[in-house]
């Protein structure tokens, strides 16, 4: 896979300040629109970029320069060592907002595929298709993409949603309407369900997370930052009504 990564350091900075509040946001209503790059994936390659409201749906969506979710990781046959890709949506959203303790970290929506397990609620299966996560992020220098998706320790017992799939990481497997066609990535999700969804801010991300070949903390680290739609991770966007 040809891919190029777009400032790992610079991104993970980014994310660090805006776990504790230090990020300044933008306030655009409008897409988050980005100039193609022809040294990104084609299917990575984020152009577009917005979260809207319609009525009670929040619908967010990716669109990029080839086909969306053509390219997806190599299976293995272990866990261990195995890679996901990744389509996410950085939000300003707080951890409390999706199910988990408040201020654990930062939230994201992703839809990912990883061909080698299943992560679905209640012990479903969902390795063979493109589907949604929320993910609790933060910065670890372990990782090779500078950050991690928070491990729950051994023993600890923290506020968890009632569709967790029972894995040590702060992760949801929610059952939300999810579909890629043509060059666009889209999930709805009723307002109800994320409070504070009016108003936040976000960016779009495309990325290659990997499970640590040893199963030990951090489990699973963002290993690739393909593309920012921003560029810079400002969260440029900001969550309105569709026009």
């Amino acid at each position: 896979m040809t891919k190029k990564a777009w400032g790992v350091g610079p991104v993970a900075a980014a994310l660090c300040a805006l776990s504790t509040g230090t990020l300044s946001t933008g306030t655009l209503a409008e897409p988050i629109r980005t100039q193609p790059n022809e040294a990104v994936l084609a299917s990575f390659d984020i152009v577009e970029t917005t979260i809207v409201t319609r009525g009670d749906t929040a619908v967010f969506t990716t669109r990029v320069r080839g086909e969306a979710g053509r390219d997806k990781p190599d299976a293995t046959g272990r866990f261990e060592g195995s890679s996901v890709y990744a389509y996410v949506w950085p939000t300003t959203l707080d951890s409390g907002a999706i199910g988990f303790d408040k201020a654990q970290g930062i939230v994201a929506l992703a839809v990912t595929f990883h061909p080698d397990f299943d992560d679905a609620a209640n012990g479903g299966v969902n390795r063979h298709v493109w589907h949604p996560h929320w993910v609790v992020l933060a910065k670890d220098g372990a990782c090779g993409g500078g950050l991690k998706v928070i491990d729950i320790p051994k023993g600890a017992r923290p506020k968890v949603p009632p569709t967790w799939p029972n894995v040590p990481l702060l992760i949801d497997s929610p059952d939300y309407p999810t579909a890629l066609r043509g060059d666009a990535v889209q999930v709805e999700i009723p307002v109800s369900l994320i409070t504070g969804i009016k108003g936040a801010s976000f960016d779009g991300v495309t990325s290659g997370l990997k499970v640590n070949g040893n199963l030990h903390a951090p489990l699973l680290c963002v290993s690739d930052v393909f593309k920012v739609a921003s560029s810079n991770l400002s969260l440029p966007g900001k969550v309105s009504p569709q026009k």
